[in-house]
């Protein structure tokens, strides 16, 4: 129906309606009516706005966040559509999209506090700890905020601040029972207190709230999961870990599970690095630095096998300077592994072509605030493993530093931690898909270095762990260091870390062995998987007996 055919009368009271029964709280009749008129040919951003709710609720986020934007270009200004959007946005896990618009909302409403607080939300769900709490106080700075509360409960969690955790948390409950952020920071309380009793009836009373979004109740399975291996329970934590998983499977499949997986992507790159003839990989010219770093040191491996325990030691040394978790190699990934055939791109490139690569690449570092005068700079980021061929083109001199873990405890804790969801992160939501993903990133890492002969070093996560003083005198030994006593303090510089990752948690606890061999509690859940694993085990010369 064209605009002329309508009766402008009878669209404003279509409108009024929807909006009526919105702030009357019958959300179904409101959405009911606002895709009614919407199919009857009536656009306007709140039946818009109003329509892209119910699609959340039904997680259909993708089709959501496309109402939402129609919303916004009918208005470009309208507050409640910005926010609706960046919100629907982070349930699909694009965090740094949802940021864009909280900035938008702020931008027109700096006195917005829901801007300041989901903004804050964004910013936690993307690691950035430090800004996110800046963002946190700005909101309640102009009201009280549950979001922004919940939020500073969180960021306490994560320090270890349990007391204070409880503490925020209760106040968001006062307002808003049930509300989940509130009850996973309590539940880690109890957690911690040693209480799993308490923790595990805060998350079941939660679950039975047929009022949560899908992505807060598979965390909170997530979470029971954790208390129920507390309390030794293993087969009904593997279970709630898999329900848990399974929701943000269904979540993120419309992005994910279409196309080519991280696991044939790997697959193929392996294929196609090795129809690159050897001499082709003959070592490049190393290139200026242009940041005055006295060495070079690429701390890589597999989520989950040691890393974060790793930059947090070594960034413990006054002559190291660390980066964690952040992609600064994305503008020669484009050019170079966008697609695995690219490969044979990057063995062609010419020296000059490549310098442009390297400045990119230490432009980033000193966007980040990094001052490197003088110091040894790790940058630490997991799956660079599979960026072997790169880095050995971009920067032949540099370190690397291959983190190890018992491949049957790695994938375990892949399947059982929640990331920020990315193509090779979804892969990690079936055991089957992180035990073979795992299986071809180390297949990758023995063919490049078998023909790069990059200056490797591994780092075994069982004996760092056993004896900590020795291996890491030994690893500073091999950057070109000494030990230093201030490399101990894991559990302390860990309260202070700007950055979140899976590990933050355990890394409060310091150096700690309890975690080593935890997959025999699961053997039984593991059987499936543990013969892609095996030949993995007796290579790095685990033991093989369950």
């Amino acid at each position: 129906m064209n605009s002329a055919a309508r009766d402008p009368s009878a669209d404003r009271e279509t409108v009024r309606e929807v909006h009526r029964l919105a702030s009357a709280g019958d959300l179904t009749g409101a959405a009911a009516a606002a895709l009614a008129a919407l199919g009857a040919g009536l656009e306007h951003p709140l039946l818009l706005n109003v329509a892209a709710l119910q699609l959340e609720r039904e997680g259909r986020f993708e089709d959501a966040c496309r109402y939402l934007r129609r919303a916004i270009e009918l208005a470009p200004q309208d507050i409640g559509a910005l926010n609706a959007l960046g919100l629907c946005l982070q349930s699909l896990n694009r965090d740094d999209e949802a940021l864009a618009h909280f900035d938008a909302v702020i931008a027109l409403a700096p006195q917005a506090a829901f801007g300041h607080a989901n903004r804050g939300r964004a910013l936690l769900a993307l690691g950035r700890i430090e800004e996110a709490h800046g963002s946190f106080h700005k909101a309640l700075e102009h009201e009280s905020n549950v979001a922004a509360l919940a939020g500073l409960a969180a960021i306490a969690t994560f320090r270890g601040d349990h007391s204070q955790a409880r503490q925020l948390a209760e106040k968001v409950l006062k307002v808003e029972p049930n509300y989940p952020d509130a009850v996973m920071s309590i539940a880690a309380a109890d957690l911690a207190a040693e209480q799993p009793q308490e923790a595990a009836r805060g998350l079941r009373e939660l679950l039975a709230d047929r009022r949560v979004a899908p992505v807060d109740r598979a965390h909170a399975l997530s979470m029971l999961g954790d208390v129920l291996d507390a309390q030794h329970r293993y087969a009904e934590a593997f279970a709630a870990y898999t329900e848990s998983n399974e929701q943000l499977t269904t979540i993120y499949s419309s992005q994910y599970a279409g196309g080519e997986t991280a696991l044939e992507f790997t697959r193929l790159l392996t294929e196609q690095f090795q129809n690159v003839p050897p001499h082709r990989w003959a070592p490049s010219a190393p290139g200026k630095r242009a940041t005055g770093a006295v060495r070079h040191v690429f701390l890589i491996g597999f989520p989950r096998s040691g890393t974060t325990l790793l930059e947090a030691a070594l960034e413990g040394h006054p002559a190291i300077q660390s980066l964690e978790e952040q992609e600064l190699m994305i503008d020669s990934v484009g050019a170079y592994l966008g697609r695995p055939e690219y490969v044979h791109r990057l063995a062609a490139a010419g020296d000059s072509e490549l310098q442009g690569f390297r400045d990119a690449y230490w432009r980033r570092v000193r966007d980040a605030g990094i001052d490197l005068a003088n110091r040894v700079f790790v940058d630490k980021y997991p799956l660079n493993t599979l960026k072997l061929p790169l880095i050995a083109r971009l920067f032949p001199d540099a370190k690397i530093l291959l983190a190890r873990r018992d491949p049957r405890d790695v994938v375990l804790s892949c399947f059982r931690r929640r990331f920020r969801m990315n193509a090779p992160m979804f892969q990690l939501l079936s055991l089957d898909g992180a035990a073979r993903f795992y299986d071809a990133t180390m297949r990758a890492a023995e063919v490049f270095q078998e023909r790069l002969k990059l200056e490797l070093r591994v780092a075994q996560h069982e004996m760092i762990v056993g004896d900590f003083r020795s291996e890491l005198t030994a690893i500073c030994n091999w950057i070109g260091l000494d030990w230093t006593d201030a490399i101990r303090a894991v559990d302390q510089r860990s309260h202070k870390r700007a950055v979140v990752t899976p590990s933050t948690a355990q890394l409060l606890r310091g150096v700690d062995s309890a975690t080593v061999g935890q997959w025999r509690h699961y053997a039984p859940q593991l059987a499936s998987v543990l013969p892609i694993l095996e030949p993995w085990v007796r290579k790095f010369g685990y033991d093989s007996r369950p």
